[in-house]
């Protein structure tokens, strides 16, 4: 497990970026953070640490975005589940994208049961003045 505070949205993002430098493909990112909690800026931070340029945003009412990875032969699957229960049909589609791919997924907590025990899971607390607690296991 490590533990990182960070002071402002910038070094949250740059937390993400390290992450993606030390990943290895397939993985599941599991965020679990209460609501402006800094999972999609982490989110941000991956996609740059993967070489993506385009604009990273919460897929809150699409429910998935999908990112290539410049010159990979994999995607960054971007899942958000904040409005939704998903049903089996939804966490059976986000397993199979995490067989050859990265899958981030905000609100992660929601799968319950079928997050798999080998997904990274990434907690986020608030801390004053726009600072977090970030926990990876």
């Amino acid at each position: 497990m490590l533990k990182l505070i960070t002071k402002n949205s910038n070094e949250t993002k740059a937390a993400g970026e390290r992450l993606a430098r030390r990943l290895k493909v397939p993985a599941i990112i599991a965020l679990s953070a209460p609501l402006g909690g800094g999972k999609t800026v982490f989110i941000q931070g991956l996609a740059k640490g993967f070489g993506i340029k385009e604009r990273v945003v919460s897929p809150t009412f699409v429910l998935e975005k999908i990112y290539k990875i410049p010159q990979k032969n994999y995607l960054l699957y971007h899942y958000d589940l904040y409005r939704i229960t998903p049903d089996d049909l939804l966490i059976d589609e986000i397993l199979e994208n995490a067989r050859d791919n990265i899958v981030a997924i905000e609100w992660s907590e929601k799968m319950g049961k079928r997050l798999p025990k080998s997904a990274i899971r990434i907690g986020i607390r608030l801390k004053r003045d726009d600072g977090r607690e970030i926990t990876i296991k």
